[in-house]
């Protein structure tokens, strides 16, 4: 644990720890099930998480049946075929690019939101993608949150994911990501982080 003082943060070590400075990739989970009402507690902490206009286009397929595995299992790249099949719960995030839909109701403000996004359906798919990304951040802070661990993964076929589990809708797969408890050996050794002075510049 990293000790620091008070006023530098809002939260204690613990939390942040568990957010941050402890948390890691997981590669390996224990055989504990993950329920969807887990995921119901990560979606309705992250939920809040910022969007450009309120957009919130992220969407998650839980994959639980074992057939639904075998398939997506399918798709995937290398040693992600082992990690998926053997992770006690895997999801499928995606961005819906007929996020615009909703923006009646999630950004009031603006009544022509939903006819500009309409319109533009380069800029829908860019902004689309763009917000489910931070979104899939929230969520795997979310993960972190509820005592689970994440294994994120973007080795896979999306055309395939996309056809076989998103076909006739407006989602398109960004990220499978493994979800449980941490198994034996499941992290790898702390890669290097940037330091301040080299990412950031004050002008």
């Amino acid at each position: 644990m990293t000790s620091t003082t008070t006023s530098e943060y809002v939260l204690d070590d613990t939390a942040l720890d568990t957010l941050f400075r402890e948390a890691r990739t997981a590669n390996t989970f224990t055989d504990e099930p993950v329920s969807v009402e887990e995921i119901r507690a990560v979606h309705a902490l992250t939920k809040f998480g910022p969007t450009a206009m309120n957009n919130q286009p992220l969407r998650i397929v839980l994959v639980q049946s074992p057939d639904a595995r075998a398939r997506l299992v399918e798709h995937m790249s290398g040693s992600n075929k082992a990690k998926t099949s053997t992770a006690p719960l895997v999801a499928i995030l995606a961005a819906d690019t007929d996020f615009h839909d909703h923006l009646p109701e999630f950004f009031p403000p603006f009544p022509g939101a939903r006819d500009m996004y309409d319109a533009d359906e380069a800029m829908r798919f860019q902004q689309a993608e763009f917000n489910a990304a931070l979104q899939i951040g929230y969520f795997l802070m979310g993960v972190r949150a509820t005592g689970l661990a994440a294994g994120p993964m973007a080795g896979f076929d999306r055309g395939g994911v996309d056809r076989d589990f998103l076909g006739g809708t407006s989602w398109r797969s960004q990220l499978v990501v493994n979800l449980g408890h941490p198994g034996p050996d499941a992290w790898q050794e702390r890669l290097p982080r940037i330091e301040f002075d080299d990412a950031v510049r004050v002008v």
